[in-house]
């Protein structure tokens, strides 16, 4: 096992490694958004009058505090994913548990300006991801990027999409939570989010990506955000390992009043990540914010009232859990779907993704804070679903699923979310197994019985 002065530098020399490569794909003097010179040969015969230029485009001042407002709503989700987190371990492993969430908000934002922004939203390049020609934001400037949000400045997209890629890395940490060495944790989330989820973002909502070209409908983030994370924390489950003690010790959460608290905020910030989704505000918007809201209430009664049938008491932490678990589903269709399409996506979705969850124990993995069972089964459910539920009478830039006479879009919602499972899964399998045998990815025995805060941070959550 390589020591720990061998471990910590792996993560410096991983951000070097992006700082190289973005200093050499920005050209010196390079301008924000410049448009190359045109000379006239002299003595040249005058050409033809050319036709008049389009108009600038015109900066929509709600539209872009609109989204600057869901840009901060989505960051405050990751806090929020902390605390619900946090507050389902036990007390030995609070603190290595939150910061596992919050770390991402400096290492993904450092390297989405480096590189990230660029691979996934950058110039195509045969459909699979974008070039590093907007390395260091270069041409990122604070014109509109009509492409992508004609109304807001390019950056202010770019802060935007900043936050799902930090959020997306720390869902999977439910996953290992109270086991995972903190070092590798940082070099794995820096990988996975260079080799997967920036790919799969470019696939899905990218100029030019393929799954996008096939014509497949991610409103918010179903696969791009919750398949890859979900089945990615399936991975790191079975690659990992159970806990020590698991099954014989108590593992109960050691503060639910704080569960709840995070679960409030991401129902909260998630009204940011999904009627932010629409890029200005007005129907749209507003369509999917009433949709969201919807679903994770109808999933909150359905978790509930399921568990309490199936278990003979109604549990705070199903009711919780039920939250998450209609936001999740509920993502990828929210721009696409009426109220009811989005009551029954929750219905379904509690009550599947209660299942799911009843389900691992009789296969065996140890997914501690359950993201299998919320993150890729509810991503994998409403992805389908907007397959189903999808209709043009909500959203003319989309398209009408099989419940509107088009069981094409099905067929394409199941490839681009059976893709994204198989690659993220392969990609992460790989990863997790290589640092395994470079880095180690778990605690030694003994620091894992004392627990993440003191062993990995020397800190203690609570003194009494």
């Amino acid at each position: 096992m390589i020591g720990h002065l061998r471990r910590t530098p792996a993560i410096l020399l991983c951000l070097a490694a992006l700082i190289l490569a973005a200093g050499a794909a920005v050209p010196a003097g390079a301008a924000d958004n410049a448009a190359p010179a045109v000379e006239n040969a002299a003595g040249a015969p005058a050409a033809a009058p050319a036709p008049a230029p389009a108009p600038p485009a015109v900066i929509n001042t709600g539209d872009t505090a609109w989204l600057l407002v869901s840009a901060a709503l989505v960051m405050f989700m990751t806090p929020g994913l902390a605390l619900f987190y946090g507050g389902m371990v036990r007390r030995k492993n609070v603190l290595g548990t939150v910061v596992q969430s919050f770390i991402v908000l400096g290492l993904i934002s450092v390297e989405w300006v480096l590189v990230g922004y660029s691979m996934a939203f950058g110039p195509d390049v045969r459909g699979i991801i974008g070039d590093l020609s907007w390395a260091g934001l270069s041409g990122v400037g604070l014109a509109p990027f009509k492409d992508y949000a004609a109304t807001v400045p390019h950056q202010a997209f770019m802060i935007y999409q900043m936050m799902f890629a930090v959020i997306t890395p720390a869902l999977i940490t439910g996953a290992f939570a109270e086991r995972f060495r903190f070092s590798t944790y940082l070099v794995f989330t820096l990988l996975w989010a260079l080799l997967v989820y920036n790919p799969v973002a470019h696939w899905v909502w990218g100029i030019g990506g393929w799954i996008r070209n096939l014509g497949a409908l991610d409103f918010a983030g179903g696969t791009v955000v919750h398949i890859t994370s979900g089945v990615s924390a399936l991975a790191a489950a079975l690659v990992v390992g159970k806990r020590k003690g698991f099954g014989t010790d108590n593992m109960s959460p050691h503060n639910l009043p704080m569960t709840v608290l995070g679960a409030a905020i991401l129902w909260f910030g998630w009204f940011g990540f999904n009627a932010g989704s629409a890029l200005a505000a007005g129907e749209l918007s507003t369509s999917a914010f009433v949709a969201t809201h919807t679903a994770a209430a109808t999933a909150t009664l359905s978790w509930t009232f399921v568990e309490w049938f199936h278990r003979g008491k109604p549990t705070v932490l199903g009711a919780a859990s039920g939250c998450v678990a209609g936001l999740v589903a509920i993502t990828p269709a929210s721009g696409f779907v009426t109220p009811l399409a989005a009551l029954v996506i929750g219905a379904a979705a509690g009550a599947v993704c209660y299942s799911a969850i009843m389900l691992k124990g009789r296969l065996g993995y140890d997914d501690s804070l359950d993201v299998v069972g919320v993150h890729c089964v509810g991503g994998t459910l409403g992805a389908l679903a907007t397959g189903l539920f999808a209709t043009v009478a909500v959203n003319s830039a989309g398209a009408n699923g099989l419940f509107y006479g088009n069981p094409k879009l099905f067929a394409i919602q199941a490839l681009a979310a059976g893709v994204s499972l198989v690659y993220s899964f392969v990609v992460s399998l790989i990863l997790l197994k290589v640092l395994d045998k470079t880095m180690g990815l778990r605690l030694e025995e003994e620091d894992e019985r004392m627990g993440l805060d003191l062993s990995e941070h020397g800190e203690a959550g609570y003194n009494w």
